[in-house]
């Protein structure tokens, strides 16, 4: 057919590989070649089509498309011409029938070409076309493996495989293709069709993937609202989504709904998993993967230990005593144990080799992470339990927010494992206790500096320095036995002097085994030098410094440098161009020395090009920089790399906004940022960057260079949205207000009071805002900072707008873009018409606020804009959507829900699918609407709890029209709950469809 997409050539699982030649020049066609033959393919599954090569084949009428597929859906048997006749026509066919018949079979022959459809005993048939010319085999291939696959416990590779092979529909089966056996293989291969649904489903929440599944399974069920299994598989993705109101109202509409169309009650595994869920059955929040056959497989094992040491030494009775521990792990109450001592001791070096020696007591898998708790930023539970729940197979979109809701999907997700976790570097036990798994079967090891004696149940382990021997051992296989056996005080001494402390032994024999032309005896003198050194070894929590002292004082003095400035930094980690910046030199030089600092163990290397210090180690060097650096320097160094995040986070903003003034009129740098080819190598450096960004804007407000900490957060705003760094940005933010008061800086001051207003816009909480975008204003005009001020002139109306208060929206976006049209800030502009448009919207001027959003989407088109152009899309999409414009509405909201997507932007993805829903209602789609409505509440929306009592009231309104009263009613009264609480104007309409479906 002309126009038809092309079809790129498939494989199924395990088939060779078609491999190409190019073609011959026509000079010489190589004669002892023949030309490879065309390759041909067609599709049943949505209309009938065929191509060859990739290019689309005419298949002419609707009634010869009919024949190709009763031939096509033969597999190769021939068709009598009286078989195709009742397949085209029935019990009705035309007098010139069989004239038909062969005139298709006629111009098919000559479409398809020769030896495709062929003539034999008086019918027809199709042959020689190759085992995935249609894509049915293709469908029934897959299948057939994702039943492999799910028998051999790989549940992922199962759902990937019916993933691909519901791809291949393309629309309804058969589609257009008219007669009686076209309409019966409809029927049968769209029955087919919803059952490899129900089953990839199913296996999702047997995955823990509920969030992601309940959107479907409300599309699916407003599609089929006869189909129990589909009430039954959403009822339990509900349920196990914290939705039990709904999930028991879904059994209510189902009983309903049986009772009306068919007159019988819900099968009985139905009622049972309603009374389940009456009784808060704790089997139904856990996911209960079938059992496969011995050995049981997971669908994902993470193996995240790092690597032991090969010179491990000593500790035996400590390898015994746990591993006996680990090992009873198995069919028995969850093992855990906590190792704690003064840094350097070895409880990472210990805890890791136990946990490798016990891995075959841990068939499933064994996670690791360092909590850093040692540092000022320990790393927070729940965004641990987010990496864990990863490792473990579960997709991001159904990770939960809350720690709570984390760490109980987290226990449901190992039960029946058996997993070893090793949680490093421990803060204290309120830490750790939402990561310790919660079966038998599973066991924690936990390293920390202090006893937690209030963890329950733990076996505590109190580690202490090594014994003469163990140190000696130690040193020995480091250094090797030949230097060593002559030299035996000498190394004895070594190691006293290192206290027996295994990290300092380590350092030190590594230097030595690094320096051939040294002695043992040399390095016992070096340290006999270093009396300071030796009495800080006796004194408890100094003995860490003293020990990094040994190689510290190894390093060359330009090491030595980057060492103490690279400490000064605060972040998890820092990037080689970040590392540039501190120390003022070129990044091959730079990567040389960090290298370097790697070898010696003084560093570690996170990632290629990525490079991190202990945070003990921190600690120490930022002591010897405070000990042996002009402090000049020390200040110069975290300038430099405070200007290296701002000159590059201003980068990146203008490359997003294109014409944007905000750059112009922040702080001065002297040190250089980066420059991006294009706009994703730049966003992948600011959402990479975002910790360490953060932190050096904190560090900032804290050590004299407050204004342009200040500003680099308002420069990487885009951090504010994301809905990945919301939280860190917040806290930045808040802290930066807090600085500037203190230190008297009103123009600090109101630049952070702007950028904290957007992070309550995004909370949704719009009296917050208010309060710092009024103050702003204040702030801006009193010291003449005349961009702040109509930033938040911008917010100030949008908050407004949300409020009602829609004259005072009117004054304030007026005020935003009289200033942004002064300044030349045509984006700021544009977002501003934008917003009145919203504002002309709330007050009943539709067609000025379609006006308004295409005014925007003018500015936003030439300075070749894309997030914001989003937005713009997305205020001309509300004003459609209230104008009764759906289809146009549709258009504006989906191109803008591609954009937010393609940019990162989580919070407005997920509030574009709402506005989705609202248009699918308009146009009287309730089940489209229901679906993107349950993609917003899975996904999180800008305007936090407000917004999703909107959503929840638009999901309860669609299902309402597709008759599902009972869920609507619940997501109702949820809905009305916040709205009560909050006295918020939209109670009353809630309020109104309760009583209005009560009467009903």
């Amino acid at each position: 057919m002309d126009g038809a997409p092309r079809v790129p050539e498939q494989r199924r699982p395990g088939s060779p590989t078609r491999t190409s030649t190019s073609p011959k020049s026509p000079v010489d066609p190589g004669p002892l070649e023949s030309p490879e033959p065309s390759v041909l393919r067609f599709s049943v599954l949505g209309p009938v089509r065929a191509w060859r090569d990739g290019e689309p084949v005419a298949t002419g009428s609707p009634q010869q498309r009919a024949l190709l597929a009763a031939l096509l859906l033969r597999e190769g048997r021939t068709a009598t011409a009286a078989e195709l006749i009742d397949a085209l026509w029935g019990e009705e066919p035309p007098a010139q029938a069989l004239a038909a018949v062969r005139t298709y079979a006629s111009r098919l022959r000559k479409a398809l070409g020769p030896g495709v459809l062929v003539s034999e005993s008086g019918g027809y048939a199709v042959r020689g076309t190759g085992e995935d010319a249609l894509d049915v085999g293709m469908a029934q291939g897959l299948a057939a493996d994702a039943e492999r696959a799910k028998h051999g416990g790989d549940l992922r590779a199962s759902r990937a495989l019916l993933d691909r092979a519901l791809a291949l529909w393309d629309g309804e089966t058969l589609a257009g293709a008219p007669g009686p056996y076209a309409q019966a293989q409809r029927v049968r291969l769209e029955e087919w069709r919803l059952q490899l649904s129900e089953t990839r489903l199913d296996m999702d929440l047997k995955q823990g993937c509920h969030a992601e599944a309940v959107s479907e399974l409300t599309a699916l069920t407003a599609t089929h609202p006869l189909r129990e299994r589909l009430r039954e598989l959403l009822m339990l993705a509900l349920y196990r989504s914290g939705r039990q109101a709904e999930a028991l109202a879904v059994y209510a509409d189902t009983r309903r709904l049986l009772a009306d169309e068919l007159g019988v009650d819900p099968r009985p595994g139905l009622q049972e998993l309603q009374q389940r869920i009456l009784r808060a059955d704790p089997r139904l929040a856990e996911p209960s993967s079938p059992a496969p056959p011995e050995p049981a497989a997971t669908p994902v094992r993470p193996a995240q230990l790092p690597a032991t040491v090969p010179d491990f030494t000593g500790r035996a009775s400590f390898v015994r005593e746990l591993g006996a521990l680990l090992a009873s792990a198995e069919g028995r109450v969850m093992a855990v144990s906590a190792l704690a001592g003064i840094g350097g001791v070895g409880k990472t070096t210990l805890a890791v080799h136990v946990a490798h020696q016990a891995r075959a007591v841990f068939p499933d898998g064994q996670l690791y992470v360092d909590l850093q708790g040692a540092g000022a930023r320990a790393a927070e539970p729940e965004t641990v339990l987010g990496s864990f729940l990863r490792a473990l197979g579960t997709a991001d979109s159904a990770i939960p927010d809350s720690l709570e809701e984390r760490a109980a999907l987290y226990r449901s997700v190992l039960d029946g494992r058996r997993v070893l976790v090793l949680l490093d570097n421990a803060r204290d036990a309120a830490q750790v206790r939402p990561l310790l798994p919660g079966t038998h079967g599973c066991a924690a090891l936990i390293t920390a500096r202090v006893r937690m004696v209030d963890l329950a149940g733990a076996h505590l382990v109190d580690l202490d320095v090594l014994s003469p021997d163990e140190a000696l051992a130690l040193f020995t296989r480091i250094v090797g036995e030949e230097r060593v056996a002559s030299e035996r005080q000498a190394a004895l001494d070594v190691v006293a002097a290192c206290g027996f402390l295994p990290l300092a032994i380590r350092i030190a024999a590594s230097r030595l085994a690094a320096r051939r032309t040294w002695t043992v005896s040399s390095l016992v003198a070096k340290l006999a030098d270093e009396r300071r050194r030796l009495d800080e070894l006796q004194a408890g929590d100094l003995a860490v410094k003293a020990t990094f002292e040994l190689g510290y004082g190894q390093l060359e003095p330009v090491q030595a440098r980057a060492f103490r400035l690279l400490g000064l930094a605060d972040g998890p980690d820092i990037s080689l161009a970040a590392a540039a910046a501190v120390l003022d030199l070129p990044p091959g030089d730079t990567e040389d020395l960090l290298e370097c600092l790697v070898d010696t163990s003084l560093l570690e290397s996170a990632a290629p090009g990525r490079y991190r210090l202990h945070d003990l180690v921190r600690l120490y060097a930022r002591a010897c920089a405070e000990r042996d650096e002009r402090p000049g320097e020390r200040e110069a160094a975290l300038s430099r790399l405070l200007d290296f995040y701002l000159a590059t986070a201003a980068q990146v903003f203008a490359m997003e906004r294109p014409g944007d003034r905000l750059i112009d009129h922040l702080e001065p740098t002297q040190y250089e940022g980066l420059r991006f080819g294009d706009r994703q190598d730049a966003l992948d450096w600011l959402y990479s960057e975002a910790g360490s960004l953060l932190s050096s804007a904190r560090q900032a407000f804290q050590d004299g260079r407050l204004r342009r900490g200040v500003d680099l957060l308002w420069a990487a705003k885009d951090l504010g949205e994301s809905g990945a760094n919301s939280k860190q940005y917040a806290s930045a933010a808040v802290a930066a207000k807090e600085a500037a008061r203190s230190a008297g800086d009103r123009r600090a001051e109101g630049r952070a009071r702007t950028a904290l207003i957007n992070v309550h816009l995004v909370a949704g909480r719009y009296d917050e805002a208010e309060e710092e975008a009024s103050r702003a204003v204040e702030l801006a005009r009193a010291v003449g900072d005349f961009t702040p001020l109509y930033w938040a002139s911008n917010d100030r109306g949008i908050v407004a707008l949300i409020q009602g208060r829609n004259n005072d929206a009117e004054t304030h976006l007026l005020t935003a873009i009289d200033g942004s049209r002064n300044d030349g800030n045509a984006p700021l502009e544009a977002s501003a018409l934008c917003n009145l448009s919203r504002v002309r919207l709330a007050m009943g001027n539709t067609s000025h606020a379609i006006g308004l959003a295409r005014e925007g989407i003018r500015i936003y088109d030439r300075l070749g804009l894309t997030l914001r152009l989003a937005n713009a899309r997305y205020a001309l999409g509300l004003a459609y959507t209230s104008a009764g414009r759906a289809s146009e509405a549709l258009t504006e909201l989906t191109e803008a829900l591609r954009m937010f997507r393609a940019n990162r932007q989580r919070l407005w993805e997920g509030t574009t699918h709402f506005r989705i829903a609202q248009a699918y209602l308009t146009a009287h789609l309730p089940a489209n609407a229901a679906q993107h409505a349950e993609q917003a509440l899975a996904v999180g929306c800008i305007g936090g709890d407000r917004i999703r009592a909107g959503v929840l009231t638009t999901l309860g309104e669609s299902l309402d029209a597709l008759g599902q009263a009972d869920r609507a009613r619940a997501c109702w009264r949820e809905a009305l709950s916040w709205y009560e609480e909050t006295g918020a104007a939209e109670a009353a309409g809630v309020r109104a469809r309760l009583g209005s479906a009560s009467a009903a």
